[in-house]
């Protein structure tokens, strides 16, 4: 799959929107029979366009009240050493984003807890003690104004291909 066409566009896009469409509701709003659609869907996936389903789960609903943004300094930027550090990142199942930075720090985590007591919990036993970690910064999150994992799509919508006739 070299490109995207104005078809694959619209089924990321209501696939984004409601990722439990079935294949019947999904093909009739992006104006494709079954059998192309679902081919299509299949491309996309193999393709790596569309990683996953998941459910989107309410963190307050689950006792899940506290998001804090953690910038953490290294002591130093080495391959191994960093290499050791992002593995301790990824058996967190609290922090549920990490991204390098640039600036001031190596990584931005995002932290989920129960309350502040239970953060400073788990900065103290495990954040601290996360290998070459020189300093952390804490910001915490007073309220959310826009939390999606939908992606903006619009930049795409000249994408073609040879796609586009031959499974309309």
């Amino acid at each position: 799959m070299e490109s995207i066409d104005k078809f694959d566009l619209a089924i990321l896009q209501e696939l984004q929107t409601d990722g439990r469409l079935t294949n019947a509701e999904l093909a009739q709003r992006v104006g494709l029979s079954a059998a192309p659609c679902w081919r299509r869907v299949r491309a996309l996936e193999e393709a790596g366009f569309i990683k996953g389903y998941h459910a989107e789960i309410d963190r307050h609903k689950i006792g899940l009240g506290v998001l804090a943004f953690v910038r953490v300094d290294t002591e130093r930027v080495t391959n191994e050493a960093t290499r050791k550090l992002e593995d301790a990142i990824r058996k967190m199942p609290e922090v549920v984003a990490c991204h390098y930075i640039s600036g001031t720090g190596t990584f931005e985590l995002q932290v989920v807890a129960q309350d502040l007591n239970g953060f400073s919990a788990f900065a103290r036993q495990h954040l601290m003690n996360l290998p070459n970690v020189k300093d952390l910064h804490t910001s915490f999150s007073l309220g959310e104004v826009k939390a999606s994992s939908a992606l903006p799509l619009t930049h795409l919508g000249g994408a073609t291909t040879r796609r586009a006739s031959r499974d309309a």
